[in-house]
């Protein structure tokens, strides 16, 4: 008999299991490179990201607030994180935010913005408030003192204190003389800084006041109060052409300065005012993500409450207008907070999602297709080897002899140790190994079949 089945058997079998050995590496080096990827795009996902927000003058109002934010951010370990840069002042955050050095930015809505600059949250509303001293009363007079300035129109022709050094308060100053008919050249502007309030309310060369801040402006009520002492009670001065002047700047709006907003005994004011407001803001370029400014939106408004009990400022945080026409637009992430129309994490990222299923899918095929392609010789092997089985069973039917018989039995248990070896590695299915037990009972029945003949013979 021809043994060189088992011979070519006994060759070729250390070079497929090598071959299989390859396979399985080769995929078990893909399996833990796609771990990696997915756990390395797991922590960039999940990582906290860091806005830069420009925010100024030093020891500002402001820079407390967002320092105060930022570190209450850190300690809740939010998603978002701050990392405050300190400017000059308002005008030099813009300039950073449009240079994109910087993240977000704190202004006044009547500063110059980069062009694309978008609203994001109003730290505070700031109203104007003038006023002009009633003078102090003389000794034994019971003659209340009248002030020289009544009205807007009475200011041409005199000199206006100004809180503040900013140039943005003296160009509003200007928008209200200017509706209102009055020349600003006719009224002459002095700036104090407000470490110089008392200095201002004891110039007598100042017929009036103005003061831009919240209602609650500790500035401005000292300011106020100063005066008082000083000149006399104080003339609020109305802007009765506050609605014309917030339809002509968008920048600005109409506001009233509730009765007693500054005192209550005296009500400084006694009745309510007119006047114009500006909001001072947090500012996004259009560019950032929606993402990143949906969730520092949440994140701002979820901790406005307890940050105002260290800073009482927190609490005139609010949202800004989310209309597509107004002057200064909300930016995306933030007015989908504001308007709940804010996406789930399955609605952003469905389209990757199924896009990964379709892609893991196609891979899974082209990985099962990789796979028959690489075991095709294995396969056709196993059958050849089951065939080879099928062969011996005819044989042993007319075997001449035990020896021959004995010869075909283990040529059949190489087939075996084999078979067994490809099944171990994956070569070949279970229902391959099921066919192959048929074909290698079919043989056990016709040695033995043999076996009984040739000893009936013998």
């Amino acid at each position: 008999m021809d043994a060189s089945p088992e011979l070519q058997l006994q060759s070729t079998a250390p070079l497929l299991r090598k071959k299989r050995k390859r396979f399985s590496f080769f995929i078990l080096f893909a399996g833990i490179a796609v771990f990696v990827a997915a756990a390395g795009a797991l922590y960039f996902a999940l990582r906290p990201e860091t806005l830069r927000i420009a925010v100024g003058p030093s020891n500002s109002d402001d820079q407390k607030l967002i320092q105060a934010l930022a570190a209450t951010f850190t300690r809740q370990r939010t998603a978002i994180r701050l990392a405050p840069i300190p400017t000059d002042g308002p005008t030099e955050s813009l300039a950073l935010l449009g240079a994109d050095r910087a993240d977000l930015a704190v202004a006044r809505a009547d500063l110059d913005m980069p062009a694309d600059a978008q609203s994001v949250a109003i730290l505070r509303k700031n109203v104007v408030v003038l006023w002009s001293p009633s003078g102090l009363p003389a000794k034994r007079s019971k003659k209340a003192p009248v002030p020289k300035i009544k009205t807007l129109e009475d200011l041409a022709g005199h000199r206006l204190g100004v809180i503040g050094t900013t140039k943005a308060n003296v160009t509003l100053l200007r928008v209200i003389l200017s509706e209102s008919g009055i020349d600003p050249e006719k009224v002459t502007v002095v700036q104090f800084s407000i470490q110089k309030i008392n200095e201002m309310a004891r110039d007598t060369s100042i017929d009036a006041f103005m003061s831009v801040g919240p209602l609650d402006s500790k500035i401005t009520s000292e300011a106020i109060a100063a005066t008082a002492r000083e000149r006399g009670e104080p003339k609020f001065l109305p802007i009765d052409v506050s609605d014309a002047i917030a339809q002509k700047h968008p920048a600005y709006q109409s506001e009233e300065i509730p009765g007693s907003t500054f005192n209550s005994s005296p009500a400084r004011p006694e009745d309510k005012i007119e006047t114009v407001g500006v909001n001072h803001l947090i500012v996004a370029r259009r560019e950032l993500s929606e993402t990143a400014v949906g969730e520092f939106t949440r994140q701002l408004f979820s901790v406005r409450q307890a940050l105002a009990r260290e800073l009482p400022g927190a609490a005139n945080i609010a949202t800004p207008d989310t209309d597509k026409d107004a002057a200064l637009p909300a930016h995306r992430g933030a007015a989908a907070y504001i308007d709940g129309t804010e996406r789930t994490f399955l609605e952003k990222y469905s389209d990757f999602i199924w896009g990964g299923l379709l892609l893991l899918s196609g891979l899974g095929s082209a990985g099962a297709w990789f796979r028959s392609y690489l075991r095709r010789d294995e396969k056709a092997k196993s059958v050849g080897l089951r065939d080879r089985v099928l062969a011996l069973s005819a044989l042993a039917r007319d075997g001449k002899s035990t020896d021959q018989l004995r010869d075909m039995q283990r040529e059949v248990d190489a087939i075996i140790r084999e078979t067994l070896e490809a099944y171990d590695d994956g070569a070949i299915e279970e229902g391959d190994l099921s066919a192959f037990g048929l074909a290698l009972e079919q043989f056990h029945r016709a040695v033995a079949d043999r076996h009984e003949a040739l000893d009936e013979v013998g």
